[in-house]
C-alpha cells in the first residue's frame, strides 16, 4: 500500500481508504485529523464534545470526542442540520457551518444555586448528590428496579403511530404484569390529536415540547416560554381531552433549555419536571435530581438554569455510547450513527450501553427517540430485540417519567413492587381521558403566523369540533382571535 500510494496526496489516501472499505459512517483518521481543502478539521476548544458541520458538504458531519474529530455520514436521503445538530430531511436541514451566536448574559452575580447540601435536602421534596450518581434512599443497586424510560419527541401522526403501537404491543409487560409504558413530548404542528388521545387513554404519559419547535427559544423571554409551554398544554386539553393536571412535564426544543426563564415558567405554572438537560459522556450515569441546588454535572448545552428552583425535578439525558465510541455518543438514540448495522448489531450496541446502568447504580435508562429511528428497518428491528430481552428480566420496569419520579421520591425495594400502587394497572387513573372516537373530524384550517404575508392550510384530526382556525401561539383554542390567550400563573 505504501509503495502504490507513494505519490498520492493525503486527501486521496483518505478517500481511497473510505471508498475501499465501503464505510458510510467511519472514524476516518489521517494522523488523527481529516483534511478538507488543505486544512485540518479541528474540534472547537471552547465547546467541547459534540457534533459539528463538515465545511465541504451537508451530507456529513464531525463528531468531536475529547478533542478528536470523527467523520460521520448522514443516512441516505438525510442531511446534517447545524442548528439541531442531527441529520434530518433536506428541506429541514440548515447547512453549516453556522456561526454560533454568543448567549446573552442574563444572570445577575447573586442569587445563584449552590452545591448540594445533603443535610438540608431530604426526600420526598428534595434530592441531590455530589456528582448526581447516588441512589435515592441510599439503597443497594441489587435491591432496586432498573427503570427504563421510553420517550418520544415531536408530532404524533401517520408517520410514527403504527411504529409506536408495535413498541407497545400489549404483549410486553413489566414484572408486575402491567403493560410497559412511555412518555411522549408533543409538539403541535402536524400532530393527530385522535392518536394522542389514544396514547393517553392507554396509560402513556403526555408531556409538552412546545407549539412551534422554534430554534433559538433558549434566548427568548418569559412570555415566549409561557406561550409555547402553557399553550401546548392548552391545545392538548382542547383537542385530546387531556386534563392540564396530567400534563406535568416538558422538554425544550433541540435540548436547549431556556436558562432560568424556562424553569421560572415551570415553577409558576405547575409543571413538575423538565427533561431537557444533557449530561456529557460519563462512566457512571446520573440520576434525576431536584433543582434546589446547582446541577451536579457539566452543562452540555450552555443554557442550563443557574438559580435554585426548589422542588422542580430535572430528568437529565445521559449520553448513549459504547466502548471506543463506535457509532459516536448521543442524547437521542437516533443521533448515534448505527444505520450501517444489522438488527443483531443494533441490539448488542443497546445491550452494552444499557449495561453501564444495569451493572452499576441502576439510574433510569432513558431511551429518547425521534421518528427518524423508525424510518430505518434495521434500527427498529434491533430495538424490538432489545425490548424483548429487557422485558424478560425480573427487575426491569418500563414506566412513565412521572411514575419513575414517584418511585424516586419514596424508593421501594423490588420485593415491594408487586403491590406498588403508583405502578399498578388494575385501577385506571381518575383523570385518564376516555378512549378516542372511532371516526375523527378531519380539519383543514387556515394558518397564518405574524411573519408570513400569506395564509396557508394546516390539517389536524380530533374527536372534538374543528376549531375556527389552526391553533397557534396566542390562540391555543383556534378561535381566530390573535393574542386571545392570557395565562395566569398558578401561584398568583
Amino acid at each position: 500500500m505504501a509503495i502504490l500510494l507513494k505519490n498520492v496526496d493525503r486527501k486521496s489516501i483518505y478517500l481511497y481508504l473510505c471508498i475501499s472499505y465501503f464505510i458510510a459512517i467511519v472514524h476516518c483518521q489521517a494522523d488523527k485529523k481529516t483534511k478538507e481543502d488543505g486544512k485540518e478539521f479541528e474540534c472547537p476548544q471552547q465547546v467541547g464534545n459534540g457534533n459539528f458541520a463538515d465545511p465541504a458538504t451537508c451530507r456529513r458531519f464531525y463528531q468531536c470526542v475529547d478533542g478528536f474529530p470523527y467523520l460521520n455520514r448522514c443516512p441516505s436521503g438525510l442531511y446534517f442540520d447545524d442548528i439541531s445538530k442531527f441529520c434530518t430531511f433536506k428541506n429541514e436541514a440548515r447547512c453549516g457551518p453556522i456561526a454560533a451566536t454568543p448567549a446573552p448574559i442574563t444572570e445577575p452575580p447573586t442569587d445563584l444555586a449552590v452545591k448540594c447540601n445533603l443535610s438540608d435536602c431530604e426526600l420526598p421534596y428534595c434530592f441531590c448528590s455530589k456528582d448526581g450518581t447516588a441512589i435515592p434512599g441510599n439503597l443497594n443497586s441489587d435491591d432496586i428496579p432498573q427503570i427504563i424510560l421510553l420517550t418520544f419527541d415531536g408530532a404524533v401522526n401517520l408517520n410514527n403511530f403504527e411504529h409506536y403501537k408495535k413498541v407497545f404491543n400489549k404483549k410486553r409487560q413489566n414484572p408486575n404484569g402491567c403493560d410497559i409504558k412511555g412518555t411522549f413530548f408533543i409538539s403541535h404542528e402536524y400532530s393527530n390529536y385522535q392518536m394522542i388521545q389514544k396514547l393517553a387513554s392507554d396509560g402513556h404519559e403526555i408531556a409538552t415540547e412546545t407549539i412551534s419547535l422554534q430554534s433559538g427559544l433558549q434566548d427568548k423571554g418569559y412570555e415566549e416560554w409561557v406561550g409555547e409551554m402553557v399553550g401546548m398544554r392548552e391545545i392538548l386539553k382542547h383537542l385530546s381531552n387531556i386534563s392540564k393536571s396530567e400534563v406535568v412535564g416538558m422538554r425544550a426544543p433541540f435540548l436547549k433549555p431556556g436558562r432560568n426563564t424556562q424553569y421560572k415558567v415551570i415553577e409558576d405554572f405547575g409543571f413538575i419536571f423538565d427533561s431537557s438537560i444533557g449530561v456529557p459522556p460519563s462512566d457512571i450515569p446520573v440520576w434525576p435530581y431536584t433543582l434546589d441546588y446547582k446541577i451536579p454535572h457539566e452543562c452540555k448545552s450552555g443554557s442550563c438554569p443557574t438559580k435554585s428552583f426548589p422542588g422542580v425535578w430535572e430528568v437529565p439525558l445521559n449520553e448513549h455510547y459504547v466502548k471506543d465510541f463506535e457509532g459516536g455518543h448521543c442524547p437521542y438514540l437516533d443521533q448515534c450513527v448505527l444505520h450501517n448495522h444489522d438488527p443483531e448489531e443494533v441490539f448488542e450496541w443497546l445491550q452494552e450501553d444499557f449495561s453501564r446502568y444495569y451493572e452499576q447504580n441502576k439510574a433510569p435508562y432513558m431511551m429518547p427517540f425521534h421518528t427518524n429511528w423508525f424510518s430505518i428497518k434495521e434500527l427498529e428491528q434491533g430495538l424490538h430485540k432489545f425490548l424483548d430481552w429487557t422485558t424478560s428480566l425480573s427487575d426491569v420496569y418500563f414506566v412513565t417519567v412521572t411514575q419513575a419520579l414517584t418511585w424516586i421520591t419514596d424508593p421501594k425495594t423490588l420485593q415491594q413492587l408487586n403491590n406498588y400502587e403508583p405502578w399498578d394497572c388494575q385501577k385506571k387513573k381518575e383523570n385518564t381521558p376516555p378512549p378516542p372516537c372511532n371516526l375523527a373530524n378531519k380539519c383543514a384550517l387556515n394558518f397564518k403566523t405574524p411573519d408570513l404575508n400569506f395564509t396557508d392550510i394546516r390539517y389536524l384530526e380530533t374527536c372534538f369540533e374543528c376549531p375556527n382556525q389552526y391553533p397557534w401561539l396566542g390562540d391555543s383554542g383556534g378561535t381566530g382571535i390573535p393574542g386571545k390567550d392570557n395565562y395566569v400563573p398558578d401561584n398568583v
